[in-house]
């Protein structure tokens, strides 16, 4: 598809605040030709992460937002701390949670994510970490989120139980952004494709959810909103409503997006999102598809016992019951031809799509964690044009091979 030409609000480095926690470490200047100066800053400019807006919000976010659905399942509390310690170190200040994590979800393990964030925060200067979490959409299963429901909605006395749990769990007095994690309503969700209208249900109506919203941010207990996993139609009613009623309007979509999911967002998403139309950004989560661009997955040496897709089998089945595996192969053969790693093609494809804030990326070692933010800076900005090029002649063979 052809990429849609957007406003840059890219900066090499956020505005400095007194004790900055999360700011690449200076550099002395020395004295040297002014031609190697100039090298030297494109040098550092390179070397560090972007920061840009988020939406039509004041929040100046990183280019990579650290996911944490890891923390309290396949991480303990000392290895959560190392990774986000050493994230805002490399100049990430977005952490992204939700009142369901850690992934999968189960009632025994429900809020840890946020226990382990919350106890890491105590210590830190608040205003330097941009705090995102999610809470729950509708649900028949997750009732355990409430302490008297029989399921799980978008409404005002669900919205209102929710940020006063994650409150207390994240030991925080305010949220600097909420989504809401799913919609309240039906839509196609997590490789379900096509919408299937024998599955439409009452829902709470927008206007309704902007308004329990709308006493939070009154509150003081958030300062933004947004939204996840929407669709073109979600978003445009959400604006509506906000404009309409006098309401708070979204900032944010936190949507999937990577070399093997495309086509949702790409189809119309774009253009409801442009900073001249919505102005919502998209935070981009599983831009490694489940771990799966790296392609360790396709290498038979490779130790993946330790691996999302290893330890809960049917998790993300839509990247190994499909054509997802034959797409990675062509994508990992690509990155090689160029000198580049399948995450450096990965990440630094969806780094430089022009509607993407900022990419989430999660991880359970530090190994990945380096990697992975590495790949930001090292990775050719933009990607050379025979990359990108090559890109499109595979998305012409494999539009979202994940679909099912």
């Amino acid at each position: 598809m052809q990429q849609m030409a957007m406003p840059s609000f890219a900066v090499t480095s956020p505005p400095s605040h007194g004790t900055t926690l999360w700011a690449p470490h200076a550099r002395r200047p020395q004295r040297l030709h002014k031609r190697h100066v100039r090298s030297q800053v494109r040098a550092v400019a390179q070397a560090q992460l972007q920061y840009q807006k988020l939406g039509d919000s004041d929040l100046l976010i990183s280019e990579v937002t650290l996911g944490t659905m890891t923390f309290g399942e396949q991480n303990t509390e000392k290895e959560a701390h190392d990774i986000i310690a050493y994230s805002f170190d490399q100049g990430v200040n977005i952490l992204d949670t939700a009142e369901i994590y850690p992934v999968p979800m189960n009632k025994e393990t429900q809020g840890r994510t946020d226990l382990y964030i919350g106890r890491w925060m105590q210590s830190k200067p608040r205003d330097k970490i941009i705090l995102a979490t999610k809470v729950a959409g509708y649900s028949e299963r997750s009732t355990f989120l409430r302490d008297n429901a029989k399921v799980v909605r978008v409404d005002a006395a669900n919205i209102k139980e929710s940020i006063e749990k994650s409150l207390k769990r994240l030991s925080t007095d305010y949220i600097d952004l909420l989504q809401i994690h799913w919609p309240d309503r039906y839509v196609a969700l997590f490789g379900e494709f096509s919408y299937n209208p024998t599955k439409w249900r009452p829902s709470i109506p927008f206007e309704e959810q902007l308004k329990a919203l709308q006493e939070l941010v009154d509150e003081g207990k958030v300062r933004y909103i947004g939204v996840s996993n929407e669709t073109s139609y979600g978003v445009m009613e959400f604006v509506h409503a906000a404009k309409a009623q006098g309401l708070p309007k979204i900032v944010s979509i936190q949507n999937s997006y990577s070399l093997l999911v495309r086509c949702r967002f790409e189809v119309d998403l774009v253009e409801v999102c442009h900073p001249n139309n919505c102005n919502v950004g998209l935070l981009a989560y599983s831009p490694l598809a489940g771990g799966v661009l790296t392609g360790k997955y396709l290498d038979a040496n490779a130790d993946i016992s330790k691996s999302r897709l290893n330890l809960f089998p049917g998790y993300m089945a839509r990247y190994n019951d499909s054509l997802a595996k034959e797409a990675t192969l062509e994508y990992v053969k690509l990155a090689k031809k160029h000198g580049l790693t399948p995450v450096q093609l990965a990440l630094g494809f969806v780094r430089d799509r022009p509607f993407t804030a900022s990419s989430i990326i999660g991880a359970t070692t530090m190994e990945q964690v380096k990697e992975n933010i590495d790949a930001f800076t090292s990775t050719p900005r933009p990607l050379p044009q025979e990359v990108l090029d090559g890109i499109e002649d595979l998305f012409k063979r494999y539009k979202d091979p994940a679909i099912l």
